[in-house]
């Protein structure tokens, strides 16, 4: 690629975009040359489809069949080029690609700038905590500010690394690629991310108040790498952001049933999606909410609602739904199919497993820790001791349902 035409496209403004996920309005910055790709029109179907609430047909796809992986991208309307579609593209229309993040998964969860109260203070207003909206003196309605701010910078400056040596590490999630480790300098968190080994793919710095983010990418990172590193530092920073709001992003499958929703959890691999398609295949009226990461957020008046989120893992569900919470059910694999109430620490160490923590962060963990305990105290929790097929989300069915009886 020419500097020229380079140096023309990285002159571009900056594109922007702004989320509510569960209640929590977020804004998305890409620096030039990144920018959002531009969705095909069978995608913008579906959008259409889950911006209305609905369910475009996706299935939780259990490690063991992953073929199916290919069968959700079809639902949503997701194509590839192939390589002769890829040669055919001018060097600009080439560069331009490798620079557009598929935004997706957000789109559902999309708002408009003039949605945000920018400066609410300085107005008369109230405010409805049922929507999270505030009603203004004029009587327009607007979502509460934004709670935080994420930029993706292409390039690592070099003031990045100027105190490198006063990184304090506190983290490492090393035991399998991708890797990352997370620091502290001063007020700042810091965050390296190794897609492969030795390879760093990107930076990502939070300041003392966690309402801004700055992702650097290592350049020459693809898309779908730079895409990879963002979803995991957004989660971070909605985590960080969110500690002390009742609220708590959960690595959990959600299902839907009767208005309300069941959350299954557990260990990597126990089964949590396989547990959620059972129930899609055998017990009639079920939808599927979210596959990997929803949200949990009490209301004013204590109720538990679980709320579908931007990131499900492997499974294509980006549904903008909500449903208040029937059940939290850990997941164990068995010989035998069994359901089992859990009351008081146990039900508490088995909710705090499965929620996005960061345990060497006192002050965020201070602020998650009693929202953990309202779960425990507030929502029937279970162990379900299962094997992976039909009777075990019947059985589910029928324990967690007894709780409203």
């Amino acid at each position: 690629m020419c500097s020229a035409l380079t140096e023309r496209l990285s002159s571009e403004k900056t594109a922007a975009r702004t989320y509510r996920i569960a209640g929590h309005v977020i804004r998305v910055v890409l620096e030039a040359p990144w920018t959002f790709r531009i969705l095909t029109p069978r995608e913008e179907s579906a959008l259409e489809i889950l911006r209305a609430g609905g369910d475009a047909g996706v299935f939780p796809v259990p490690a063991d069949r992953q073929e199916e992986l290919a069968l959700n991208e079809d639902r949503i309307g997701k194509r590839r080029l192939s390589r002769a579609e890829w040669d055919a593209l001018s060097p600009e229309e080439q560069f331009s690609r490798r620079h557009s993040l598929d935004f997706f998964q957000y789109a559902p969860f999309e708002i408009h700038p003039s949605q945000v109260a920018t400066d609410p203070s300085s107005q008369d207003i109230a405010t409805d905590p049922a929507s999270q909206k505030i009603i203004f003196s004029d009587g327009a309605e607007k979502t509460d500010p934004a709670l935080f701010e994420f930029t993706l910078h292409e390039g690592i400056p070099e003031e990045i690394w100027k105190d490198r040596e006063k990184w304090t590490r506190v983290t490492a999630v090393d035991e399998q690629l991708p890797y990352y480790y997370g620091y502290t300098l001063g007020e700042k968190t810091i965050y390296e991310f190794y897609p492969h080994e030795g390879v760093l793919a990107g930076i990502f710095v939070m300041n003392g108040d966690y309402s801004r983010g700055d992702y650097y990418s290592s350049e020459g990172m693809g898309p779908r790498t730079v895409l990879m590193q963002v979803n995991t530092s957004l989660m971070i920073q909605y985590t960080f952001a969110t500690a002390g709001k009742d609220t708590l992003l959960l690595h959990a499958s959600a299902i839907r049933l009767d208005g309300k929703a069941n959350l299954f959890f557990g260990v990597s691999g126990t089964g949590k999606s396989t547990h959620s398609r059972l129930w899609l295949e055998n017990i009639p009226g079920c939808d599927l909410l979210n596959d990997d990461n929803p949200v949990i957020r009490f209301s004013d008046s204590g109720e538990c609602v679980v709320y579908g989120s931007p990131w499900s893992g492997k499974t294509l569900c980006y549904r903008n739904v909500s449903a208040p919470v029937r059940a939290l059910v850990r997941i164990e694999r068995a010989p035998f199919n069994k359901a089992v109430r859990l009351q008081g620490l146990n039900a508490y160490a088995s909710i705090v497993a499965a929620v996005s923590t960061i345990r060497w962060n006192s002050t965020v963990m201070s602020r998650l820790v009693p929202v953990v305990e309202k779960a425990a105290m507030g929502v029937p929790c279970f162990i379900m001791q299962c094997l992976p097929d039909p009777e075990a989300a019947k059985v589910c069915k029928d324990a967690t349902f007894k709780t409203e009886n």
